[in-house]
């Protein structure tokens, strides 16, 4: 399988270097690192080389890397049924940097470009409707990203007395507790019911 991977990584390198900055195997799936500009022309030839016949967008997703200056990967799967391999594009982008959108190849990405939006701030330029598609229309800032509080901005909860949803800073009712996990037989100070029976020995 990996020679298939070998030959396939190596067609896609001579046919677009101009695209392709490196590649590698993993776990039985070949990953090409992407220059981000030309994102869109490599899907386009692995979707029409007869060679490669990537036809099948499987899933689009990123990953936030805050202490890189190119914070974001964009991570495209592809399928070919055809070669019976699969296939990972990377590409690492810069936070105020965009992408081009690859509906014209697979419309069936607009729906996981829209969630990469929503959830990581990512921009796809010529998107045909690039808006927020699991939060609300009213949401503060991207999920995904590591830098959002787990508490989030805003709570949103039904009010009794207005008799409508209503949209509120986020108040906690207590503290974060800080938990001692320590274990008893690891020095803690509090004893726990038993412990007694370990010193009668």
């Amino acid at each position: 399988m990996n020679e298939a991977l070998d030959e396939l990584g190596s067609h896609i390198e001579v046919k677009r270097p101009d695209c392709v900055l490196g590649w590698n195997i993993s776990f039985g799936e070949l990953n090409i690192d992407v220059a981000p500009a030309n994102i869109a022309g490599l899907i386009d030839f692995l979707k029409a080389d007869p060679s490669c016949k990537f036809a099948t967008l499987v899933d689009i997703t990123a990953v936030d890397h805050p202490d890189r200056s190119k914070r974001f990967t964009v991570v495209y799967h592809l399928l070919s049924m055809y070669q019976n391999a699969r296939v990972r594009l990377r590409v690492a982008i810069r936070e105020d940097e965009t992408l081009p959108t690859i509906t014209s190849t697979h419309p069936c990405a607009n729906w996981p470009e829209r969630e990469t939006f929503d959830m990581f701030g990512i921009i796809f330029s010529d998107h045909p409707d690039l808006r927020r598609l699991l939060t609300d229309y009213g949401f503060r800032g991207h999920p995904l990203r590591k830098d959002f509080p787990t508490t989030g901005y805003t709570e949103v909860r039904y009010d009794e007395v207005q008799k409508r949803v209503v949209y509120e800073p986020v108040r906690l009712t207590q503290d974060y507790r800080q938990f001692d996990f320590m274990s008893p037989w690891e020095g803690a100070e509090y004893i726990l019911p038993g412990d007694e029976k370990g010193e009668a020995k």
